[in-house]
Parts: C-alpha cells; structure tokens; sequence
C-alpha cells in the first residue's frame, strides 16, 4: 500500500434523481456531526446554502450565481437532476510542514442542477463538510450549450448571523500589504485604506476584505472565510454589506478582459472555504484549506532543504547599503537620487562576512540581493521590460568566487529574481535562469513583483497573474528547483499538489518597521497575523531582529516588539525557511555571539507535530512545535501592546522522560518601547504535565527550547 495515502474508506457514492418535482433539501454533516450544510432550491429555482455548527446557524440562508458576458445569468430556473454522496478518511505525509502526517476526513455531497427550460444549462455544486468546517465549489461540466464564457461575476453570498467582531485588510486586487484593521462587521471600511504610504503598487476598488478573514461571533465561535486550490481563475476578495451583515464574492478583474475570468468548460472554480471552531487556536491547527488541494504532483522535493538563512537585505532597508551598485536607488523610501553615505551591499567581500557568519552559527542559507545588474533602472523606468537577466553581476561582485566559498563553507545560496513586475519578460528568462541555477548549485529562488504590473490593465490577484505564478511553479518544478514567492498571489494550500511552493510574503512584512517613521508594524500585528494570513500557508516574514531601535541608520524607525519576541516567532510564525535577517555586527555583543542567538541556532525549521497551546486573535498565542529529525522541541509565545502572564502546562512532552530547557524570556524592566533589548535566560529541568508562568513584557515574548536529557 502506497505509504502517503492510507485510506481508511473508500467512496461511497448514490444518486438521488428527480426529474418532475423538486426534492426536499439536501443536508450534510461533517464526520463528528458539528458542521452542517444544508443546500435548497427557491420556488424560483435559486441555489442556496446554509452552515450551522452544533445547531447553531452559522451562514443564514445565501445564494449562489453567475453573471456571464452577452449570456443570462446563472442564477435561477434550476432543478437538480441528482445528488451524490462521499465518504473519505485518507492519511497522507507532509514532505514538509508543520507536521509529518495530515488527517483527511469529510463528509461530500454533489448537487447537479440543470435549467429548467430554455439551453438547459448545467451546474454542479461539490460541498464537502470537515471537523474543522465546511467547503464547496462550482464545477462546470462539459455540454452542448455552454462552451466558452467570460465571467463578470460570481455571487456567492456568505450571509452571516451577527454583528462579528472582524480582523480584515481591504480587498486589494495588488498587494496583501496592509495593516489588519479589529472592527465590528458594521463597521468595516475598506475604501479609507486606498492611501497607504510605502505600497508599490495598490487599487482598492470596492468596499471589500480579502481573504483569510477571520471573525468572532457573539456566543464565541472562531470563523475564517478564504478559498482552496486557486487555478486558473481569479483571486477572490469579500465585497461587504455592513448593514445586513453579508458578504459577496468580488472577485479581481482585469481591464484587458473586460471580465473576471475567461473559461472554457469543463472547469471547476476554487473551493470557497468556511473554517469554524470553538477556540482561536483550532484555526491554526486545521488543515482544511491543504486537504482541499490535489495530492502531489511532482514528486521528490528532497532538493530542498529546509533551513534558515542570513542575508543582504535588511541593510538595503534600513538605509546602510543600497541594492545597485551607483547608489542611485533608494527603495526603502521609494525615491531616487544619491542616497549620501550609502552604498552597495552585495558585494564579494560583504557576502563572504555573511558566508561567515552563517557557517559559524549553524545558518544552512545565504540570500544575496541586488548581485545582478539592473537596479539602477528599475524604479526610474516606465517600461520595466528586461531591465533584469539574473545572470550578469554588477563589477564588485565576483558571482563565481561567491559560490566557490559559500560551498567551502557549506552554505547553500538562494537566487533572487525581481522581475519588476513584468512577468511576460520573466516568462521568457525562466528556462534560462534556472539552469544556470542548477549548474552553480542553487536549489531555491526568492521571486519578486513589485510595482504596477506589465501588461497594464491586469493585477497581481487577478486570473492572468494566478495563471502566471502556476507557470513558475511548474517550470521550476521541472527544473528542481523550490520558490519563495514575494509580491505573491495569496497561499490556497497549492503547496500540497506543488511542495516547491515553499513559502511566499503576501502581508505586511518586517520591512515596514525599517520604513515606517510612524512606528512601522504595531505590537498587535503578528498575533493577529497568526490567526489570519498564516492560516492560508507558509510566511516568509523574515524575524530575528535584535538591534530593535536602529538609530545609527533611521533615528524614527524601529521595531515595535521586545527581543524575546523576535525569538518567539521561529516557532510562532511557521515556514520552512526562515530567516535571521538583521546584520551579523548586530548578532554580536561584547564582542562575541549574542547568548540569544543561540536560540536561532538552535530553532528547528521542519516539524513532526505542531500544538497551540493558547491564544487570542490579535492579543497573544502561544505555540509548541518537535523538530522531526532531532524529536527536540520549541515553544514560542508573543503579546500585543499588553503586559500578560502565561500558564504553560508541559503535557506534550512524553512520559517518563527529563528534558533540559532553556527559556528565553523578556526581562522584568523590558517593554517593546522603552526597553525593547532587555532579556533573561534561565536554564532548568522539566518533564511531562509541569506548569510554567511565563511573564510577557508589553510587545514581548518568550521562546523556549527543550531537549531530551540523555
């Protein structure tokens, strides 16, 4: 038996057929029994749905339609010609991730409509109810009548049964990069965030959030509305009703279209997906949105490694070094001209100090940015075509001797490509680009999309740029090689069919403390990044910043968190890559490692188990993981702008054995504003079911490693 997929029952399936008189309505429950769909027909033949979690109605009484370019709607004057049932519980193994083995169980339920007259066109609709919530999608058969189509919109309505408490960003067709608004539902007002500063590229054309969003309702149930396996169509945002509590598919469009998406039947649109859970920390522990993708289609990826990383990068931003070799860009701050004492970061020199630091402190990786020739142009040109060819270094960066030592030194270097949001130019340079990838040695790729996107008229979330990213995967697929996209289109769980989709940004990143003078991300923003974006995938958010107020580059910026938290989030913000990215003079102290890095070193990137042990959206959580090779385990906990204690109860651990634990922890004076550097270590010897209080500074952290006594 294959070992990746133990199926523990097969399809069950029978049809139900009524070709005279509408049947009653069709009911489906999840395995436990909790979630429950219930799908009908109006008098007029209008598709709807309802949602409830253990008799409570969750999604009240929405409908389901299409409206079609120079074609009637797909609306109403159905029938359903027959309804077919499945039963699936599979276990399938991670090649990485969170955990080594994932659970598949639901319930499925297919509904098939046809008109009732005129072209008698059809429709399926697939629901499939977890134990952690509920999915459906609109699948399109092949038939006689209906063969090509522009679609204008999709209606599908998620009519909710209160005024929820909402973590939202606006529904923005370029870029994720926003800070999460907490408002009630009634009060979401996405349009006053079409003037943010510090955004390459941004259209906010409706009164709409983008997805994940994630809600609490009055008697405490956790929600979160996103979308599964996104192919081939186009990224959906949540057009808002305040006063009737709805929420309507928006889906991105293109000008050059004219539509949202251009389809040839038969094809299936994205899974629409409803999360549900009674504590905030199930959300995160769900794997719904992954089991809602295809199994993988490409095989070993054991070409990638997961691994942390140091690099030329941060430097560029907080305004040491610049990305070309002339000095002429600053896009820290989006502007041009000489940027005075700055200069060029990557050069040899600068990257063998990097190669060193990461070979003597246990880093795998080595991310070199601004190496290539073209960034002197970029941000100047309006036609951005070519400007990059990702295989000409500027004159002070000896490409060759680079990778010579980082090989000596048993560090692997990552590529990066900025395409400067010209895809089709990227499309072009692909099969060149990566194999001279793979004869230096290099296994993984940073992309990058910043800007307006060429052609204009599209967008970075729309149906040509989804199909774009698909491209990139399939073509580094074929070359082994793995991506971590940035200025991506949002993560839908494609990384279980393509597992070379290891990480991608598609929020607002650590870079925004470095060019923010307003304070940059506030304490609140990863505690409420967990509980939203990082439920759709992996983030490359690049933590580890211990020199928290840079005065020496930007006197107003900062990093609005403690140390200790900047170590708690190798635990508490998951991806297989993760990067240390501050300078190595800020990683010394005394003229040695600081002592807190050793929790970098130590970190794991690559998980057999992962547990929430506690949290609130957007106010503190706390999450354990067990590293898969050494079985070691990692604790990390971060806070909002409030001081709180935490209780941890070491059940996870296994019986009868000691551990060693370090704890790395804020110090009492410490506090994300006024004393952001102080920490404290303790060392101490724990075993399964002790409890810990764990004090959290304001903006603080903890971070926790423990290993096995021999």
């Amino acid at each position: 038996m294959n070992k990746y997929y133990l199926l523990s029952f097969m399809l069950v399936l029978f049809s139900l057929t009524s070709c005279e008189t509408e049947p009653e309505s069709l009911t489906l429950s999840s395995p436990d029994g909790n979630n429950q769909i219930t799908f009908d027909l109006t008098e007029k033949g209008e598709p709807f749905y309802m949602v409830a979690h253990k008799n409570e109605t969750v999604v009240d009484s929405s409908f389901m339609s299409f409206e079609l370019k120079d074609l009637p709607a797909l609306a109403d004057n159905f029938k359903v010609t027959a309804s077919q049932v499945e039963t699936l519980d599979e276990t399938w193994e991670m090649p990485w991730g969170e955990q080594l083995e994932v659970r598949n169980n639901y319930n499925g339920l297919m509904v098939s409509l046809e008109e009732k007259d005129g072209e008698k066109r059809k429709v399926n609709i697939h629901f499939k109810a977890f134990n952690d919530g509920v999915a459906f999608r609109y699948e399109f058969p092949e038939q006689e009548n209906l063969k090509d189509i522009l679609i204008l919109d999709e209606n599908t309505e998620f009519n909710l049964t209160g005024d929820h408490t909402v973590w939202w960003i606006p529904g923005d067709w370029d870029i994720y990069e926003h800070l999460y608004n907490e408002t009630k539902f009634s009060e979401i007002d996405a349009l006053s965030k079409r003037d943010v500063p510090d955004l390459a590229a941004t259209y906010i054309p409706e009164n709409a959030v983008n997805t994940p969003v994630t809600m609490k309702t009055n008697t405490g149930l956790y929600l979160s509305f996103h979308e599964a396996d996104l192919t081939n169509y186009a990224g959906m945002t949540l057009k808002v009703d305040p006063e009737n509590h709805r929420m309507v598919s928006e889906l991105v469009g293109s000008e050059r279209l004219g539509g949202k998406a251009q389809l040839s039947l038969p094809f299936n649109t994205p899974w629409r997906t409803i999360q549900i859970a009674e504590k905030a920390g199930d959300l995160i522990e769900s794997k719904m949105t992954l089991n809602l993708n295809d199994p993988n289609a490409i095989g070993d990826v054991s070409y990638f490694t997961p691994m942390k990383y140091v690099g030329i990068w941060w430097e560029m931003h907080i305004g040491k070094s610049t990305w070309d070799m002339e000095g002429s860009q600053d896009m820290n701050t989006w502007t041009t001209g000489k940027v005075g004492s700055s200069q060029h970061g990557a050069t040899t020199e600068n990257a063998k100090r990097y190669i060193d630091f990461a070979s003597e402190n246990g880093i795998k990786g080595l991310l070199v940015e601004g190496w290539n020739t073209g960034w002197d142009q970029w941000l100047n040109s309006e036609d951005r075509e070519g400007i990059f060819d990702f295989m000409t270094p500027y004159a002070d960066y000896d490409f060759d001797e680079v990778m010579r030592y980082a090989n000596e030194k048993g560090v692997e270097v990552i590529m990066h490509h900025e395409t400067s949001a010209a895809p089709l130019t990227y499309e072009k340079q692909m099969e060149e680009a990566y194999n001279f990838m793979k004869a230096n040695g290099m296994n993984s790729v940073k992309t990058g999309y910043v800007g307006k996107i060429i052609p204009k008229g599209e967008y970075h979330h729309g149906q040509w740029m989804v199909n774009h990213y698909q491209k990139v995967l399939e073509k580094a697929a074929e070359k082994k090689i793995a991506v971590n996209a940035h200025e991506p289109i949002k993560a839908t769980g494609k990384r279980r069919t393509y597992p070379n989709a290891i990480a991608r940004e598609g929020l607002r990143g650590q870079e925004f403390n470095a060019w923010s003078a307003d304070g940059g991300n506030p304490p609140d923003h990863l505690p409420t990044v967990a509980f939203t974006r990082m439920l759709s995938g992996p983030i490359d958010f690049t933590p580890g910043v211990f020199n928290i107020k840079f005065e020496e580059y930007k006197k107003d910026n900062r990093v609005s968190t403690t140390l200790a938290h900047q170590l708690a989030l190798y635990v508490v913000i998951y991806s297989p890559i993760q990067m240390a990215c501050d300078l190595p003079e800020h990683y010394m102290l005394d003229g040695r490692v600081h002592p807190a890095f050793q929790f970098i070193t130590d970190v794991g990137v690559d998980w057999q188990q992962s547990k929430v042990l506690n949290g609130e959206v957007g106010d503190f959580v706390t999450i354990a993981r067990q590293e898969r090779k050494t079985g070691n385990w990692f604790v990390g906990g971060i806070t909002d702008e409030n001081e709180r204690t935490l209780n941890l109860t070491l059940d996870f651990l296994e019986d009868g054995k000691t551990y060693s634990a370090n704890v790395y922890r804020d110090a009492e004076d410490a506090h994300w504003e006024t004393n952001p550097q102080a920490y404290a270590i303790e060392a101490m010897e724990v075993k399964k079911g002790d409890q810990m209080d764990i004090r959290l500074a304001p903006g603080g952290g903890f971070a926790i490693s423990i290993v096995e006594k021999e």
